[in-house]
């Protein structure tokens, strides 16, 4: 019996620890840094930040699949950008569409709009190897097809890089209602943004968004043909070669939720596999002389990706303690009206007050660690693709 409360003792203290222990911890070590840095400004009264007197050539590069309802808004969007436009183009690749999404972009006729129609369906990731041997400018932006910037977002990411020591900036995502246009920004969402930022004052900032981020085109390092999660790569790599990754809130961009937690089930999949594919990638991050980056890797990724693993391993062992112990029959019974909060919240359309906002994020933290344990399995099955697999986002 030791063993097992041992078991679920430490399963319980882990997924408290990533969840709530970690983010206390990351704002304590983030406060601090903050403290040294503004007493060291303030004792060598030099200039805070020193801004680049020029703005830099910049491409934002977009592989694209069957995006053929939100392309057209997309390119106008981008072409209305508050930048140069002598100093600004835009590569476009579209992998194998089967709908009018190559009809579309074949119709916009702009000097620094470069279109590339792939045949053949390869995955996000061969299209981004290819696009990247295309472009010239020192900066490259990454965004998505059905990703909108604010007019100075390129602005607010390549401002950054006065600093010769940041190689990759990561922009904010806004999530928003495709039927209302209300901000549907949620608990958790807001939760990872706000552990963004304070990993990003410890240079421990992990990856980036895909719909807004920004490297040094020299330090792009193209990725197996089979990778999945493409801009945690993409910037980790980066980060590999001592370049500090930045979080720059005020670089905005939106996109559109899916209609409801259904319509995410497969994506997550998708991320989940890719997850566990980019861990066996970059076992550099576990080295704890990586400092601060290992401390967040660990904490925020590594223990994440496992929290349904644990999940299961509290329920198992629980159940069996709860057979000799009145105390382990309370706690199963609370598992099991969490559970059952869950299944209620996923069936709820709508509605307003403290119980129905506990059963919907009861709901999405249940069924997003079910999504991440099936990617597990998926990737235990290896049967990993980067082709493209569409969601109603």
């Amino acid at each position: 019996m030791y063993l097992l409360e041992l078991v679920f003792w430490f399963s319980v203290f882990l997924v408290f620890y990533t969840y709530l222990f970690y983010p206390i911890i990351l704002m304590v070590l983030s406060g601090i840094r903050q403290l040294k840095k503004d007493t060291s400004f303030v004792l060598s009264k030099s200039e805070r930040r020193i801004r680049i007197a020029e703005l830099p050539e910049i491409t934002v590069v977009i592989a694209a699949y069957n995006e053929e309802k939100c392309i057209e808004d997309r390119v106008i969007n981008l072409l209305a950008l508050n930048y140069p436009k002598d100093k600004l183009k835009f590569i476009i690749g579209s992998d194998g569409s089967t709908d009018n999404t190559n009809v579309i972009l074949k119709s916009f006729d702009e000097n620094n709009l470069s279109v590339f129609c792939f045949e053949k369906n390869r995955g996000k990731i061969n299209v981004l190897n290819e696009l990247m041997t295309k472009v010239e400018s020192a900066i490259c932006v990454f965004s998505d097809a059905n990703t909108m910037f604010e007019k100075d977002a390129l602005k607010h990411l390549v401002s950054h890089f006065d600093n010769s020591n940041v190689g990759a900036v990561c922009g904010e995502l806004h999530l928003i209602d495709p039927f209302s246009g209300d901000n549907k920004d949620n608990l958790y969402w807001s939760y990872e943004q706000a552990l963004k930022f304070h990993e990003s004052r410890l240079n421990a900032l992990l990856g980036a968004n895909g719909a807004i981020y920004a490297i040094r085109t020299q330090d792009y390092i193209p990725l197996p043909t089979d990778t999945i999660i493409d801009d945690f790569c993409i910037v980790m790599n980066i980060a590999r070669k001592g370049y500090e990754v930045i979080y720059a809130p005020e670089a905005k961009a939106t996109e559109e939720i899916a209609p409801d937690l259904a319509e995410e089930s497969s994506r997550r999949v998708r991320i989940g596999a890719g997850n566990y594919q980019a861990m066996m990638r970059l076992g550099w991050l576990l080295n704890p002389l990586e400092g601060y980056r290992f401390f967040s890797y660990f904490s925020h990724k590594i223990l994440r990706w496992f929290v349904p693993h644990l999940m299961i391993l509290i329920l198992i062992s629980n159940s069996l303690l709860a057979l000799d112990f009145n105390f382990y029959k309370v706690t199963l019974l609370l598992q099991i009206a969490f559970y059952s909060s869950a299944i209620i919240g996923l069936k709820l359309k709508s509605g307003h007050g403290f119980i129905f906002n506990f059963l919907k994020i009861s709901a999405f933290f249940v069924s997003m660690n079910f999504s991440l344990l099936r990617g597990f399995l998926k990737f235990l099955n290896k049967n990993l693709s980067a082709t493209w697999e569409s969601t109603s986002r």
